[in-house]
């Protein structure tokens, strides 16, 4: 007997799709991604532990150096050190097949973080001299060399299987349209994935599919639950449009009597959902269609880093900005400072420190942009808005938790009232708390909005940041504001 439905969300070909889970007083079954998201990154991260304790110990013991206290302490603070950037960085979330290198890029980025940080603290304590230095390089890097290796290792593994046929896996799909074409052809593209998609399953007329994709058609969507139950394959991907709510039901308990593993591939969450994360009320299973990407750990890993950027830069940037603060207050009347009111996280009003750059200082339910030649905007306020300078204050905010380093810039509470009915999906902006920087501005899309189409650019680049998001992508955009995020066509 078929029991009740849930739905669990599994991250797949960069899509975002849903596995049906049957429920009667029956264990969960696993399905090989969770098992990717869960077991497979239990062993990565125990690989890489063992990695670092058993070159230590080989290299101290080659070395003939003790491996006394002080060597256990700067172990155990290594592996915390290490683990923490790694969740930061996402080093052990699943990586599609394309991705292969930006990770190995992040394994060594990770290792010279902590290298950075171990050598700036044996200097800082003064403790350098009670460890070997030959030791440490070496452990540094025989460990970079290993955890290098045994991920090219792993891959070429796995391609190897995947060319022999190891581990593939028979699939198809219900629904020859342009979604289930869409998977049909990621599949095509990454071979590495180890799937073999045989066809298609659809009820309508031939002449109704493309061409190019009437000889993939094995039949109808009854004869796909006969090839299901007769073991031809191993999962069954549905691509139906969710209106045909019925129908998919009726697949599904069809299939409730076979060992298949079952896959809805919806069409209207594929591009509005925010995360699709799996939740619970009691017993009751939800999945998330908007959400912030900063939830448990990782809330605390970006909060982390704003508080050691926005220290840091506010250390090193102060003799520039006491000179500016000083500048401001000898060209113009007015205040140094001047703060504007604007949505912060989930709509909350916030005020954002701004140095003062105009004549008039307007903070109301309407608000004028600069345009070119803005009489309002004094001469050295025409050069702080042009490099970005003017904006150095909301480090402050940073630090205080009103902002973040990286996140979609914070407009006006005017323009979010005009834009906000104007633009899909406007507010979702402010599931995250605004940036001093974003993704967005470093792509050209900061400065006047005078067009609709120009917001609409900027907020398809601010939901594109916020469900990308990770430590990496932040550390990403501030290394490329530097060279390209401090000024614009359009800023004035």
């Amino acid at each position: 007997m078929v029991g009740k439905l849930s739905f669990v969300g599994v991250e797949l070909f960069g899509y975002t799709s849903l596995q049906l889970v049957m429920e009667d007083n029956v264990p969960k079954k696993s399905s090989h991604f969770e098992f990717a998201d869960n077991g497979f990154a239990f062993i990565h991260r125990l690989l890489d532990i063992s990695i670092f304790i058993g070159v230590l110990l080989l290299i101290c013991q080659l070395h003939g150096v003790s491996f006394n206290k002080n060597y256990l302490i700067l172990l155990l603070a290594h592996i915390a050190g290490t683990s923490y950037i790694a969740e930061a960085l996402q080093l052990y979330r699943p990586w599609r097949v394309n991705q292969f290198r930006q990770m190995m890029w992040l394994v060594g980025l990770l290792l010279v973080i902590c290298f950075a940080g171990l050598i700036s603290a044996l200097f800082v304590f003064k403790i350098s001299d009670a460890f070997s230095r030959v030791v440490v390089l070496a452990w540094y890097f025989g460990s970079a060399l290993l955890m290098l290796s045994w991920r090219l290792i792993f891959r070429m593994i796995r391609k190897i299987q995947v060319a022999h046929g190891v581990n593939l896996q028979r699939m198809a799909i219900v629904g020859l349209n342009p979604r289930g074409i869409q998977l049909y052809n990621e599949i095509k593209a990454h071979p590495e994935l180890g799937f073999e998609c045989i066809g298609f399953f659809d009820d309508r007329e031939v002449d109704r599919f493309p061409p190019e994709y009437r000889a993939l058609l094995l039949g109808t969507v009854k004869e796909s639950v006969m090839t299901a139950q007769s073991g031809v394959i191993s999962r069954l991907y549905i691509s139906l449009p969710m209106h045909a709510d019925k129908r998919i039901q009726q697949i599904v308990q069809q299939l409730g009597d076979t060992t298949l593993d079952v896959y809805l591939v919806p069409d209207f969450l594929l591009m509005n959902m925010m995360h699709g994360r799996l939740s619970t009320v009691g017993r009751i299973d939800t999945i998330s269609v908007f959400e912030s990407p900063h939830y448990d750990v990782q809330n605390y890993l970006k909060r982390t880093f704003d508080i050691l950027f926005s220290a840091v830069a506010l250390l090193l940037l102060s003799p520039l900005m006491i000179a500016i603060a000083i500048a401001v207050k000898l060209t113009s009347r007015g205040p140094v400072f001047f703060v504007q009111d604007r949505f912060g996280l989930d709509g909350k009003r916030i005020g954002v420190f701004k140095y003062r750059s105009m004549k008039v200082l307007e903070n109301s339910d309407t608000v004028i942009q600069a345009s070119r030649n803005d009489p309002r905007v004094t001469a050295l306020g025409a050069i702080l808005r042009k490099t970005s300078l003017d904006e150095l204050p909301q480090f402050l905010n940073v630090l205080l938790g009103h902002m973040s380093v990286v996140g979609p810039r914070p407009h006006a509470v005017a323009h979010n009232e005009q834009y906000r009915g104007q633009v899909s999906f406007y507010m979702l902006r402010h599931k995250v708390k605004p940036g001093i920087t974003g993704w967005a501005q470093i792509n050209g899309w900061r400065g006047e909005t005078d067009t609709l189409d120009k917001m609409e650019k900027r907020v398809e680049y601010d939901l594109y940041y916020i469900r990308n998001w990770s430590l990496w992508f932040d550390i990403k955009i501030i290394f490329k504001t530097v060279f390209k995020g401090f000024s614009g066509q359009h800023v004035y």
